[in-house]
């Protein structure tokens, strides 16, 4: 496989190759790291598809590891 993560999210090819279901915050936690960039395009996704971020006082659907982000 070749090219962004995201891209294959958007077009399913990655839950379509893994033979899994789409992403679904009924049954999914997802933990995120990475470039800015791909980040907020994750984060965008998510939103996108009912998930709440998640902090230190309240545990949501998905996390930000932020501790790589170039600032």
């Amino acid at each position: 496989n070749q090219g962004r993560i995201t891209d294959a999210i958007e077009s399913t090819k990655l839950f379509n190759d893994l033979n899994l279901p789409a992403f679904d915050p009924q049954r999914d936690r997802v933990m995120i790291c990475g470039s800015s960039q791909m980040l907020k395009d994750l984060k965008r996704m998510l939103e996108e598809r009912h998930f709440k971020e998640g902090n230190t006082t309240s545990p949501g659907d998905f996390v930000i590891e932020r501790a790589f982000v170039d600032q």
